[in-house]
């Protein structure tokens, strides 16, 4: 019996200290996409534009998204979502996987950051989904770079999904054509300590933001004013 017990021991300090890995992990990718933000929407002339960040339904944020350099074009990502809440707010972040699709040439290998606005209310009921594929589902296009968007064609302002990539410096819009996003249900439980589903995070006043993800929710806040169009 005792060498039993000394055998169990070991087990039963594993999972706290995995559950604690996970949580640290989550909260290092969130102050990266918190980082990621703050340096794409304060830069002087070429970031998103503040036009568009402010009729925003929702936004993704994907630090450090990886391509395998051994298998063509695979791609994959850990992120956040967040989308408005009815007095134009932003919700807690959910946390999201994305994987596949066309992010450009000037990515190559490597890692780079991806920004996705999402422009109307169908898109953002698609993004709440707990897995969707962008192109398939949703209409996405390379949203515009500069300080304002009100020169873009009207094709362009029509687009559910508006993607952007940051890689080795470079900032351009892109599409995310082909991408697949999917909730990252572990992750919400790292780091809102609770099995919340996206749709839970983004849909109910039930989950208090975690004070972790506060410095996300308040750059949002600080970058838009909520400008709610049909």
């Amino acid at each position: 019996m005792k060498w039993l017990l000394a055998l169990s021991l070991p087990a039963a300090l594993i999972a706290p200290m995995a559950m604690a890995n996970d949580h640290d992990d989550v909260v290092k990718r969130l102050n990266a996409a918190t980082t990621v933000m703050k340096e794409i929407f304060d830069a002087p002339d070429k970031g998103i534009p503040h036009d568009l960040m402010d009729k925003a339904h929702c936004i993704v944020v994907v630090p450090n998204l990886k391509q395998a350099g051994f298998i063509v074009g695979a791609k994959y990502g850990k992120g956040f979502l967040s989308c408005r809440r009815p007095n134009g707010g932003w919700t807690g972040p959910a946390a999201i996987r994305i994987e596949g699709g066309s992010f450009g040439l000037q990515i190559g290998a490597g890692e780079t950051d991806v920004i996705a606005l999402v422009m109307n209310e169908s898109g953002a009921r698609r993004m709440i989904n707990s897995e969707f594929k962008i192109g398939g589902e949703a209409q996405a296009m390379a949203g515009p770079v500069g300080r304002s968007a009100q020169a873009e064609t009207d094709a362009t302002m029509k687009a559910e999904i508006l993607g952007y990539s940051r890689s080795r410096g470079v900032f351009a819009g892109v599409a995310l054509e082909g991408s697949t996003i999917r909730e990252d249900k572990s992750d919400n439980r790292a780091i809102y300590n609770t099995d919340y589903s996206n749709k839970d995070i983004l849909e109910t006043t039930r989950p208090k933001t975690p004070a972790e993800a506060l410095p996300f929710i308040e750059e949002l806040n600080s970058q838009s004013r909520w400008e709610k169009h049909g």
